[in-house]
């Protein structure tokens, strides 16, 4: 029996099953990974996107920080993919009871998914760092360098950034979810990225799952590893159309 038929016979036999996703889940949605040969760490700028992106930067020099964020970290346009349309499917059919991401591009929830557990946050929240008034990623995109509130504030997204730590109770309910699943799907990530990568040591499951087009620290830990396209491989083993 090959790999997606295996996949597609564990997730036929379970209702409780959790996904874990990396930045190679949006990238067959035209959204670059940061660390792949292509991705934003191979692009050169004054600065390190490390440096740009962390939260000392982004106090120190936020019209930089702006700019880099509204250029390289988002893309308005971006549809969902077959993996995104599959895990919504699969929730929607009680199946999947959690997708835990990395992204913070939104994409999970524009195609269905409900419970979502955003570990470094989304472009969709932005919040004014004075007086606390919501903004949407429009807000954000139309604004002409850094983005302000009404109040003068200066608008934050709330994602992680480095030198922030991740949210607490997001993070346990990712715990909760993952120790409690049958299957653990894991899917676009290189497992390289730490608290979030430590997650998966929670699963107590025999049936655990890595997609990924190139190879992890942790296939050697995985029950199933399937090297292929992810959108290829959940859209197969969910029957999407």
């Amino acid at each position: 029996m090959d790999e997606i038929a295996v996949l597609k016979q564990w997730i036929k036999e379970s209702d409780n099953i959790v996904f874990f996703g990396g930045a190679g889940v949006s990238t067959e949605s035209g959204i670059p990974d940061f660390r792949s040969t292509d991705g934003l760490y191979n692009q050169q700028y004054d600065y390190p996107p490390e440096t740009i992106i962390s939260h000392s930067f982004y106090v120190r020099k936020p019209e930089e920080f702006y700019r880099f964020y509204k250029n390289k970290m988002l893309f308005p346009d971006a549809k969902p993919n077959r993996a995104h349309l599959a895990l919504a499917k699969l929730e929607q059919e009680g199946k999947v009871k959690a997708v835990i991401t990395q992204n913070i591009d939104g994409l999970h929830q524009a195609a269905g998914s409900r419970e979502v557990l955003e570990l470094h946050g989304s472009v969709h929240r932005n919040y004014c760092t004075r007086c606390g008034r919501f903004y949407g990623l429009d807000d954000v995109v139309k604004a002409s360098g850094v983005p302000k509130c009404e109040c003068g504030g200066m608008i934050k997204p709330d994602v992680v950034l480095y030198e922030e730590g991740l949210d607490n109770d997001v993070i346990q309910r990712s715990v909760d979810f993952i120790r409690k699943a049958d299957v653990l799907i894991i899917g676009g990530t290189s497992l390289t990225v730490y608290p979030a990568a430590g997650l998966i040591d929670y699963y107590r499951g025999s049936k655990l799952v890595l997609i990924n087009k190139s190879v992890t620290s942790r296939d050697s830990q995985a029950n199933l590893v399937i090297c292929d396209s992810i959108g290829k491989v959940l859209g197969e083993a969910a029957g999407l159309d």
